[in-house]
């Protein structure tokens, strides 16, 4: 077995996220005429407040019974499987919109999107987490936020709006989401 080797260090990549990388209905984990279709959509901003219009975010995410899904063919969107991923461009105002299901959650945890945002200038993507605006006691039960100070809490839980959730990334200064890192990245 040969040791574990330094990892190469990042380097900024694109701007072709526009162009290189969407495919058809990449935002769609269910068809938006779905019954139990939801909207998240947001914007992402970056340390001077201004819109990011080139950012590539991907969605990760449970079923609406919290399990992960495991179903292949997340590319080739066939109108009916939810396979719990999806794919989004942001605009010129820098805004995203997905069309997926509520997820659910594990006991003990809240439900949650899993968010990994690509833009220009960044060496690596970024990870985070939308997590639905439910009851007090089902965030505080949740491991992740409850280990949060209030104010970087408030960053990772999205607002209800008229079809959905609306979840606003800010790349950095005041009110900077709460980025995750993930053992191995």
């Amino acid at each position: 077995m040969s040791p574990a080797l330094p990892p190469t260090a990042g380097q900024t990549v694109g701007p072709f996220f526009g162009y290189a990388l969407p495919y058809d209905r990449d935002s769609e984990l269910v068809p938006p005429g779905h019954p139990r279709a939801v909207r998240l959509s947001g914007r992402v901003i970056d340390g001077a407040g201004q819109p990011v219009p080139d950012a590539l975010l991907e969605l990760w995410q449970p079923d609406e019974a919290g399990s992960v899904v495991r179903q292949e063919g997340s590319l080739r969107r066939d109108g009916w499987t939810f396979t719990g991923w999806g794919r989004a461009s942001t605009d010129d105002t820098g805004t995203y919109t997905f069309t997926t299901l509520k997820p659910g959650a594990e006991p003990g945890k809240a439900g949650f999107f899993l968010i990994t945002l690509f833009a220009r200038g960044l060496p690596n993507r970024l990870f985070t987490r939308a997590y639905l605006p439910q009851d007090a006691a089902v965030l505080d039960s949740d491991p992740l936020l409850s280990s949060l100070p209030e104010p970087e809490r408030a960053t990772l839980i999205s607002r209800a709006d008229e079809g959905g959730f609306r979840f606003d990334i800010v790349m950095q200064g005041e009110g900077e989401t709460v980025f995750l890192r993930y053992p191995g990245h």
